[in-house]
């Protein structure tokens, strides 16, 4: 038996975003209904603090699919021509339990997690949202701005990030990419300033988004945090908004954002209002009035990673893409 190896280019090629958004749609509210399996990520942290390697298995019952996504996170490679996030995703048939895929896991965590912020923002911003702030500049801020056109008419772009050189080859290259105008700003408070979606996916550790910053009626993506111990959000942004998680046992173990707060006393658990998931069955409410400040919380999940690289395996088996392997299968004879 064979399996297909399919690498950042074909991912690329066949998950574009829009697809995408409507992929993370559906495996949420797949999530949501109870038909799949996605239990707590485990992370290995390597000596000297370098990096980790993140390990998330799970499944699905649609599509009917099997399997986890392997990835290291070494946030030096910020700024550098490698992306942070590197690994594989391993998909299995579910009769016989034979491999059947291995995906660049780069390439569609990039997208899928973008997109999973596109699903939360076309929940809860406002329809008339069209000015976005951004900040950090690496292979998020690109997606997020791609998923965040996908899902509102942009009307103007801010992008703030620590390193001057990065911030403003990011507004160059994208302003020409997406002819809007995109702005680089001194500071995360300029870029943040006025703003009615604002998307964090930073580094940092410390918060770099002040709640005293945010407009009335602003939809925050919280996104660069993912361990308890870092947050992009002071305590302030996370008292203002109406907060919804893309799952409850994530955030509960993993988000910084929510978690440091609540153990200081100022949120208690209630303020969890949903999950994405709940929000797409109807089972939770999201914005309520124009001038509620709602934040989506997000980790990532392993469902999100199996729906993405299902699609590119289906996808690639149609147009004969990808580089077969023998591996798995029957047992072979003596």
């Amino acid at each position: 038996m064979s399996a297909l190896v399919l690498d950042a280019s074909d991912v690329r090629r066949l998950l574009p975003m829009e697809t995408c958004i409507d992929l993370m749609a559906d495996a949420l509210a797949t999530l949501g209904r109870g038909e799949a399996v996605n239990p707590l990520r485990q992370v290995l942290r390597l000596p000297g603090g370098s990096g980790i390697l993140g390990v998330m298995p799970g499944s699905m019952a649609a599509p009917e699919v099997f399997g986890l996504k392997v990835i290291s996170v070494f946030f030096a490679n910020h700024g550098t021509e490698y992306d942070s996030h590197q690994g594989v995703v391993l998909l299995f048939e579910t009769e016989h339990g034979a491999p059947v895929a291995v995906v660049d896991a780069s390439e569609i965590t990039a997208t899928r997690t973008a997109a999973v912020s596109g699903v939360a923002t076309r929940l809860l911003a406002r329809e008339d949202a069209g000015d976005l702030a951004i900040l950090g500049s690496g292979v998020q801020a690109r997606s997020h701005l791609d998923a965040m056109a996908c899902v509102r008419d942009l009307r103007r772009v801010r992008i703030w990030s620590p390193t001057r050189e990065n911030r403003e080859t990011f507004a160059r290259d994208q302003a020409i990419r997406h002819g809007i105008p995109v702005e680089a700003t001194e500071t995360a408070e300029a870029a943040v300033h006025d703003a009615d979606i604002v998307c964090t996916v930073t580094a940092a550790s410390e918060p770099v988004l002040e709640g005293e910053w945010l407009a009335a009626g602003a939809h925050v993506n919280a996104v660069g945090a993912s361990v308890p111990t870092a947050r992009e959000l002071d305590t302030a942004a996370m008292q203002r908004s109406r907060l919804f998680v893309d799952r409850r046992e994530s955030a509960e173990n993993e988000a910084g954002d929510y978690l440091i707060p609540l153990g200081q006393g100022e949120i208690d658990e209630d303020h969890i209002l949903g999950e994405i998931g709940e929000l797409l069955l109807g089972e939770a409410e999201g914005r309520t009035t124009s001038d509620d400040v709602t934040l989506f919380k997000s980790l990532g999940l392993a469902v999100e990673d199996l729906a993405s690289a299902y699609h590119v395996y289906r996808r690639a088996q149609e147009e004969g893409a990808g580089a077969p392997i023998a591996i798995g299968g029957p047992v072979a004879a003596d």
